[in-house]
């Protein structure tokens, strides 16, 4: 008799990442059991610029196949850092306005690119004020930004992701882990990011890389210590979500692709994963 796990997180994924429609994105999604999905981009149309007709038809198809929406993954901190901050401010006010709609609670943002040759260092200032005033329209708006870890922004490493963590301090700004992100820039995730970075982990986005090449592939077949964080994240009671943004296809400036083979591929990989570790996924 197989006994189920004693644990339970929550299955989503990145739905343009399986096709631009959103009913396909719902359909293999169920398919592969979630019944949540992260919303990026809906018919080709990023979520900062879907405007109110489509946002109302995107909430009525998930409503009608009965699934709910894990976060927002918006592009949100994903400019150059020279843009003034009122740039997304405003851009961060129709995202809230669209999770509102969508019913959900966390906004995934980004550090701020910096121009070719410019020292990291020289923009901590502005990211910090930056991220202080996204993080004050999040309190005000009852939602929680989430910060990835992504390469060429300030926050690309555990030290720079805790710096901004501990100096703005925000109970509306908590961490989204991306393993293969790390990866990227040649830090080893769970060695020398998650003791770090547990006490502000509050996602988990499912990705996994090399070190030789970069090349993203499916969970546990890269360096981003997967099995590991799962391991360490049951024992700390995580119970929250597990988002698939697998990039087997591709990657772009804005997000990735898969294809909906691809995206079955990197789903059953994950399922390997936490089985080992005695997590179950609904």
């Amino acid at each position: 008799m197989t006994i189920a796990p004693s644990v339970q997180w929550i299955l989503s994924g990145f739905g343009d990442e399986i096709d631009d429609d959103p009913v396909v994105q719902i359909a293999v999604l169920q398919a592969l059991g979630a019944n949540y999905i992260e919303v990026r981009s809906a018919w080709g149309t990023n979520i900062v610029d879907l405007d109110d007709d489509q946002l109302a038809r995107l909430k009525a198809l998930l409503e009608s196949a009965g699934m709910k929406v894990s976060a927002i993954a918006s592009p949100i901190g994903k400019v150059d850092v020279t843009l003034p901050v009122e740039h997304e401010v405003e851009r961060l006010r129709r995202t809230a306005r669209a999770a509102k709609v969508l019913d959900a609670r966390y906004i995934r943002i980004f550090s701020f690119f910096y121009g070719e040759g410019v020292a990291v260092e020289t923009i901590r200032d502005a990211v910090m004020e930056r991220m202080r005033v996204l993080a004050t329209v999040a309190e005000q708006s009852g939602i929680v930004l989430l910060h990835e870890n992504e390469k060429g922004i300030f926050g690309d490493i555990p030290e720079r992701v805790l710096d901004i963590m501990e100096t703005v301090a925000s109970p509306a700004l908590k961490i989204a882990w991306d393993a293969a992100n790390f990866v990227q820039v040649g830090v080893k995730p769970f060695a020398e990011g998650y003791p770090k970075l547990r006490p502000h982990l509050e996602y988990l986005q499912v990705k996994d890389a090399r070190f030789a090449d970069g090349v993203v592939v499916p969970s546990g077949e890269g360096d981003g210590d997967l099995l590991s964080t799962v391991e360490a994240l049951k024992a700390d009671g995580y119970t929250g979500f597990a988002s698939l943004e697998p990039h087997l296809s591709g990657a772009h400036g804005l997000g990735g692709y898969s294809g909906p083979t691809a995206f079955g591929l990197a789903a059953r990989a994950f399922a390997k994963v936490v089985a080992a570790a005695g997590v179950g996924t609904k």
